[in-house]
């Protein structure tokens, strides 16, 4: 196909095609003449898992390009991947407490967690335990147990996911958590608001708004 067609078919600019090939994250097309390059279903694919990443994921481009490299790798190491894709998420801007890095951290060590200083997991939850600090709303971080158990029953289904691929090469298996960590977020808040809907109801009556 034609950019043209491309770029329609992916809802993503020509501009933005030839951006995007230059930068890295999408192959070449095929030069048919001197003015004329063929794509074929393979970029039209490429082309919606990078506007998934960056689109719904939030990835900045240079994390999209990271992540997108890593899963095109064969020879990467699996559980490498899983954390550039961890890392390629938006992080806080400030560090921090302490006090709020080791109460993560003693959730983690109850529930039998193996989990490293780096985890960039480890930091985004001890800044909303700040939040709820500055907010006068200590009490909020009572629920930090539950959400730890809730996690751990996410994670098992991330990387049931992911084995279920394992069969298919480790290019795809890549995929798999790349699209998953990246994606899986954006998934679960919107289930969780269903879920909050539906919990309101079954305890206050409380119906839908109209």
């Amino acid at each position: 196909m034609r950019i043209a067609e491309l770029a329609e078919r992916s809802g993503v600019s020509a501009a933005s095609i030839k951006w995007y090939v230059s930068e890295g994250l999408l192959p070449a097309g095929e030069r048919t003449s001197y003015n004329q390059t063929s794509y074929d279903d393979d970029h039209l694919a490429r082309l919606r898992l990078i506007r998934s990443l960056v689109e719904v994921g939030g990835l900045s481009v240079a994390a999209a390009k990271d992540v997108l490299a890593a899963a095109d790798d064969p020879d990467h190491p699996f559980g490498n991947t899983l954390g550039i894709a961890q890392a390629s998420l938006p992080r806080v801007a400030a560090p921090p407490s302490e006090e709020s890095l080791r109460r993560v951290a003693d959730v983690a060590r109850r529930q039998g967690w193996t989990v490293h200083d780096g985890n960039p997991g480890l930091v985004a939850a001890a800044a909303v335990l700040d939040r709820y600090l500055a907010l006068g709303r200590d009490d909020l971080a009572a629920v930090l147990p539950a959400y730890a158990r809730a996690a751990e029953v996410v994670a098992e289904a991330d990387l049931d996911t992911v084995s279920t691929k394992l069969d298919a090469g480790p290019a795809t298996a890549a995929q798999t958590v790349v699209v998953g960590t990246v994606l899986g977020d954006a998934l679960l808040a919107g289930l969780r608001r269903m879920a909050q809907e539906s919990e309101s109801i079954r305890r206050f009556g409380t119906g839908s708004p109209s």
